[in-house]
């Protein structure tokens, strides 16, 4: 299984590097810095430098063109303005949605945030996050060409992973593990009858892989 990731040198997208290319399967990362390859062969992925914020649909297409799932984990990052939420967390995420419609893969994954909502009212950095998001996540939803399914962590720390977990509709809020979030994301992207489903998650009680089992087909 080939699996393209859009944001590939992010922490959550480096764990999920690590644990697909462990089990055999073949990865790639987008990255917008050459320097940055290093840290994506480190991790067994095949590094691919492409700036989401400039490339064209065609571009990343052809970057994408017979993988069998894509994997949207970029963000524009704590530090950032409010132009970049727009330009990173909303149109680059509707670029690569866009961009893996035209590739033909329609196995797609986007790693959104609890909260995400178009209507989200305010003005301050992280309203602003919160409406590119869920912009971005209502444009996914309306591609029928794609098997999407839409993740949406908790709080996210640097703990070591558990693997247990809570993944429903509605968890409420909660903390969980990049280990633990990227350890879904390698059980989501192998389990399309999670397709159509926008899930929460934090850390809870279930094994990641009955998690993910007790969802699917839902």
């Amino acid at each position: 299984m080939r699996t393209v990731i859009a944001g590939g040198h992010g922490q959550i997208a480096l764990r999920l590097e690590r644990l697909l290319a462990a089990r055999g399967d073949e990865v790639a990362g987008i990255i917008r810095k050459a320097e940055q390859a290093d840290a994506l062969r480190e991790a067994g992925a095949e590094p691919v430098v492409l700036d989401l914020e400039s490339a064209s649909v065609d571009e990343v297409a052809e970057r994408l063109r017979g993988a069998d799932a894509a994997v949207f984990a970029a963000g524009a990052g704590p530090g950032s303005g409010a132009t970049r939420k727009d330009t990173v967390d909303k149109a680059a995420a509707v670029l690569f949605a866009d961009a893996a419609v035209q590739a033909g893969v329609r196995r797609f994954v986007i790693v959104s945030s609890m909260g995400a909502d178009p209507r989200h009212q305010g003005d301050e950095i992280f309203d602003v996050y919160l409406r590119a998001k869920g912009e971005a996540d209502a444009y996914v939803r309306g591609l029928d060409a794609l098997d999407w399914t839409i993740l949406r962590p908790g709080q996210l720390t640097d703990d070591a992973g558990t693997g247990l977990v809570r993944l429903e509709a509605h968890t409420g809020r909660g903390p969980i593990p990049r280990d633990d979030v990227a350890a879904v994301l390698a059980e989501l992207v192998d389990t399309p009858a999670t397709a159509g489903l926008t899930l929460e998650l934090i850390s809870g009680p279930a094994p990641v892989s009955v998690a993910v089992k007790s969802v699917a087909g839902n």
